[in-house]
């Protein structure tokens, strides 16, 4: 399963991936194993889900384990965060994907949706970051690499998503400022904001969304999960070594279209 040659080099490194019982999250998983990485796949309530990518991966030829946690809980971040570094000794890579998605508009939200969203999409990526760097400088350990799993919504929000766009401008915000007061620990913080990415029985869906989202796009087709993937292999190699800080958007290029 190891693909140094295309996919960046993690091998005997142990990644830890929020949410990866999920579309997104099991392609960041998927990608990460193929780099080599021993994967702890985190879920909450997919377990059907995140036993199968468990047992994809192994059967490959990779090392995955399956881990439940309820991320809006505090002890449970670090529980899940001690439970991956113990599994091998170590831990070097976190994605903080874990997330959700939900469609209301601002004048019928209410304080408890926006606090809903903001613990399940921001304050569990606080959390399992500060049990991460933990983990990655304890006895000796040199640092790691942290990527939260952002949204082109974070600088482009849409109709529906007050909530969700503020939450993943956060997740862009905390990432540059954990990126300054962890660098001098070896720890790198970054995010990649995807675009759109297709899932099964979208466009029947959706028909409009996607294809006006296939015309803005320049390459002209809807993400997939492993491009998001790729995105975190390639922060979390030595090819990203220098790179921190910093918000790297996977949408097929329709931010660079013109809005006037």
């Amino acid at each position: 399963m190891p693909d140094t040659a295309t996919t960046g080099g993690l091998a005997g490194r142990v990644a830890l991936v929020t949410g990866a019982g999920g579309l997104i999250g099991g392609g960041i998983a998927r990608r990460l194993a193929r780099a080599g990485a021993a994967v702890v796949v985190h879920r909450h309530h997919s377990e059907q889900q995140a036993g199968a990518l468990v047992e994809e991966i192994t059967g490959a030829g990779g090392h995955a384990l399956a881990v439940r946690a309820d991320l809006t809980r505090e002890e449970e971040c670090h529980r899940l965060v001690d439970a991956a570094a113990a599994w091998r000794g170590r831990l070097d890579v976190l994605v903080n994907n874990a997330g959700i998605q939900p469609v209301q508009p601002l004048a019928e939200m209410t304080a408890a949706d926006w606090r809903r969203i903001s613990e399940t999409n921001v304050t569990s990526a606080f959390c399992c970051t500060q049990a991460a760097v933990q983990a990655m400088t304890r006895e000796g350990g040199s640092g790691g690499s942290i990527v939260h799993i952002a949204s082109i919504e974070g600088s482009n929000p849409a109709p529906g998503h007050a909530h969700y766009s503020a939450a993943k401008a956060a997740l862009i915000m905390f990432a540059r400022s954990a990126a300054l007061e962890y660098g001098p620990l070896g720890i790198r913080v970054n995010t990649v904001s995807p675009g759109l990415i297709g899932r099964p029985g979208l466009a029947e869906d959706w028909p409009d969304g996607v294809d006006r989202w296939t015309r803005a796009a320049p390459l002209t087709r809807l993400g997939r999960p492993e491009d998001v993937g790729d995105a975190c292999v390639f922060l979390a190699s030595d090819a990203a070594s220098w790179i921190t800080g910093t918000d790297l958007v996977v949408d097929g290029g329709v931010s660079a279209r013109p809005t006037w």
